[in-house]
């Protein structure tokens, strides 16, 4: 008997279709060649992801793993039914970590839970996973689809995955480097990225679409249309950088905003002196602010504010990255300078 005559009547009649399982696999095939890369393996199917790294030139190569999900944004790609944006957050929130250290992402492998499995809605999913993966410049090589009823309600799900990359020990960005003077750089960021969305949707009722739906004039677009723009991928432009300059320090602005998340690429004994008029804020974060009567501080510590990552180069330096990553699609700017002390300050 093939894989494809493999049914389980009983199984059905729990709530789960094996059957759909292989119907949603058959979907993603053409979204996972999308990610082929030098160094995949042929192993969709298989019971393990397979890939081979290209370690030539490399003194001491390093792997470097990240995981996380894409949390309560899901909740807007249920309400509003778009789910083929989703998987580049799952993606983005891996890579854009690995990289602060200065790691070229290899693969991806991600996990879906749900309660009911819709093959057209997984390959959806999946079809985002694909396209981070490209931004990235990483592979697919591998998932899991779970299908739980009984868990997760049949029209819900969870998202969540790993990626693995790799640096020259020598190329990692070393914070120790960093002295009094050096320059805070700025990268953009596409809104609230994929932090933040419990705030977010106490803030804003988000409860039905039509909430959703409703055009807010100062943002260009409905309401969740601004929520629900997938996170900004910054992997290619900060490589492209390290090429060419050195890089200090990277940090991802995730959960925690600016003081939890500046500090982890900052010397001990430094602080990062922040120039509060020289940030670009979008207007969504301003509108969640003056909605929900946010204090300030509280905006700092929970959202990136416009900023999803930033990079610390020596001051001699500065305005030739910018340029660079200006010439990588990156609207960057200065927006800061580490100086004697510890922390964030926000002036």
């Amino acid at each position: 008997m093939s894989i494809k005559d493999s049914r389980s009547k009983s199984y059905e009649a729990a709530g789960v279709d094996i059957t759909a399982g292989y119907r949603a696999v058959e979907l993603m095939k053409k979204h996972v060649a999308r990610t082929v890369i030098p160094g995949t393996v042929p192993s969709i199917g298989n019971f393990g992801g397979l890939f081979v790294p290209d370690l030539a030139g490399m003194k001491e190569p390093i792997l470097v793993s990240g995981t996380d999900g894409v949390g309560t944004k899901l909740k807007l790609a249920f309400l509003m039914d778009r789910h083929n944006t989703v998987g580049i957050d799952c993606v983005a929130m891996s890579v854009n970590d690995i990289v602060c250290c200065g790691a070229k992402p290899l693969f991806f492998l991600d996990y879906i839970a749900l309660g009911k499995n819709v093959p057209e809605k997984v390959a959806s999913i999946v079809e985002g996973v694909a396209e981070g993966c490209v931004q990235s410049g990483c592979a697919l090589i591998g998932g899991e689809t779970a299908e739980m009823p009984g868990f997760y309600p049949e029209d819900e799900y969870d998202l969540a995955g790993f990626a693995v990359g790799i640096v020259d020990k020598e190329k990692i960005f070393n914070v120790e480097s960093q002295q009094s003077g050096d320059v805070i750089i700025a990268l953009p960021s596409s809104g609230f990225h994929s932090n933040g969305y419990s705030l977010v949707r106490k803030v804003f009722n988000l409860n039905s679409p039509a909430v959703l739906d409703t055009p807010i004039p100062e943002l260009g677009c409905t309401l969740g249309e601004a929520l629900i723009a997938p996170t900004r991928i910054y992997v290619k432009p900060v490589l492209a950088l390290a090429n060419e300059v050195t890089v200090k320090g990277c940090a991802h602005i995730t959960g925690g905003g600016f003081y939890e998340n500046i500090p982890r690429a900052v010397k001990s004994g430094l602080c990062a002196k922040i120039d509060k008029s020289s940030l670009k804020i979008p207007p969504v974060f301003t509108l969640l602010q003056s909605t929900g009567d946010v204090p300030e501080r509280d905006m700092f510590n929970t959202f990136n504010m416009g900023v999803g990552m930033c990079v610390i180069v020596n001051k001699k330096d500065a305005e030739r990255a910018v340029e660079i990553l200006r010439g990588s699609g990156e609207e960057a700017y200065i927006m800061g300078e580490l100086k004697e002390g510890e922390g964030v300050e926000i002036c």
